[in-house]
């Protein structure tokens, strides 16, 4: 596991100026999704605790969240975890007015890399003391999983997941295109010579009818920003001070995948991460890189599929791994807190994880638990040793990473991939883009 440096920044931004921009925002989700009760030490008729948990597990993997969840309610009688579950995007929006307003969860899932954005505007609280207490077992959790969610050297989430992403291969659309399929590709070099089998444009009409790779470029796990890493490129330095978008190595990779998508036509340009799933799923794509949650899905579907190391750049195999962590919000009562430790510890307890990773096939946050997951395969494959030697985190402990990615990267990689300028042109602009969001 690549470690990172901690990113020692002060906390510069006003939650009132978050506020007013997005009420408005707010106003309109309120209708897509329940409103929280958090704030408070709510309880119901039988004298529990009731905690509000709001995540984004809308996939396949929400049915194993939501087994492990009643298994602890029903292992106790002084608390009662109520799931509140709505996309990923729409919780971050929400959670930014709700916690502020002191009208929101009592409990927040998020990905790791999003934590210190809320942390850095005083809307988390410090979670030390639950690391420091021994009857909370955290020694057994991957250290990965622990320190993704360190920001300003204090801790403010204990983990839901850790998932390496794996490249998910068809099968029958390689040994529809003549290639072997015992032998995904390896490398990008490798890649780029199965495209023109992969990606079949039957009816020459210069749209494919199958593609090569399902590749989202937006509302998605940010596997496109991963891939800079294959030539030693970044969006930011590893300290997180310096914007590193327009530096050669990171351009290398842009060009590269910009030209695989645009000239050779390996992947639509347009996926969000729903259409890259289904694309997959359909078998309009013969590969898509994406977490363990897609697993129950794609089985379900049938598909006849292989599981793989993603293809490693000409520098760098790294592999992006994502960390799910839950947080408090930094109003959060003793009882309140005392009642989500509770429920922490249980998540992340041998029971918890067991239960966890035989319904998901995400690895256990615990290798002590390992020999206990028999009823699904895939908690060894995204945890075996060489994938998780390569995983990496994305921009962690940056409080404006997640500002870079919507209003920065993504935007500059929609233009560059719908031809509006030069690979070079766009990213240099946006490199000064990201400098001036750190800098903020």
């Amino acid at each position: 596991m690549n470690t990172q440096h901690r990113v020692l920044r002060g906390r510069t931004r006003g939650i009132a100026a978050i506020t007013a921009s997005g009420a408005a925002l707010a106003l309109l989700l309120s209708g897509c999704a329940g409103q929280g009760s958090g704030g408070g030490n709510d309880t119901n008729a039988e004298g529990k605790i009731v905690l509000d948990f709001w995540n984004g597990f809308t996939g396949p993997d929400g049915p194993a969240l939501q087994q492990v969840v009643d298994d602890f309610n029903a292992s106790q009688d002084e608390v009662e975890v109520k799931t509140n579950i709505m996309p990923w995007d729409t919780l971050y929006q929400k959670v930014l007015t709700s916690v502020a307003g002191n009208d929101g969860p009592d409990i927040i899932a998020m990905s790791a890399t999003r934590i210190p954005q809320f942390a850095d505007e005083g809307l988390f609280m410090e979670l030390d003391d639950y690391y420091e207490d021994a009857d909370n077992d955290t020694d057994a959790l991957a250290p990965a999983a622990v320190e993704a969610s360190i920001y300003d050297g204090a801790n403010y989430g204990v983990p839901v997941n850790y998932a390496p992403m794996m490249m998910y291969y068809n099968k029958d659309l390689f040994t529809a295109a003549g290639l072997d399929p015992e032998a995904p590709p390896t490398t990008w070099e490798e890649f780029a010579g199965m495209v023109p089998k992969l990606s079949v444009d039957e009816n020459g009409d210069g749209k494919p009818e199958q593609y090569a790779i399902a590749l989202a470029d937006h509302e998605t796990v940010p596997i496109f920003p991963s891939l800079l890493w294959g030539t030693g490129g970044s969006i930011v330095s590893e300290d997180g001070t310096t914007s590193t978008l327009g530096d050669p190595e990171s351009i290398e990779a842009l060009d590269f995948w910009v030209s695989m998508v645009r000239e050779q036509q390996a992947a639509p340009v347009g996926l969000n991460g729903a259409d890259a799933d289904k694309l997959f799923q359909t078998g309009k794509a013969a590969i898509e890189i994406v977490g363990p949650w897609m697993t129950t899905g794609f089985d379900e579907a049938g598909l006849n599929y292989g599981l793989a190391k993603p293809f490693a750049g000409p520098a760098d195999d790294a592999v992006l791994a994502d960390v799910v962590s839950m947080g408090l919000p930094a109003n959060t009562d003793d009882a309140t807190k005392d009642a989500a430790y509770q429920f922490f510890a249980y998540w992340n307890s041998v029971d918890g994880q067991t239960t966890w990773a035989n319904g998901s096939g995400f690895p256990p946050t615990r290798a002590d638990v390992a020999d206990k997951v028999t009823e699904s395969p895939y908690p060894a494959i995204f945890g075996a040793p060489d994938v998780a030697d390569s995983a990496r985190v994305l921009m962690p402990g940056v409080a404006a990473g997640g500002p870079i990615l919507e209003t920065v990267f993504t935007p500059a990689l929609q233009r560059a991939l719908n031809g509006e300028g030069t690979v070079e042109d766009i990213f240099t602009e946006a490199s000064a883009q990201v400098q001036a969001e750190l800098d903020r």
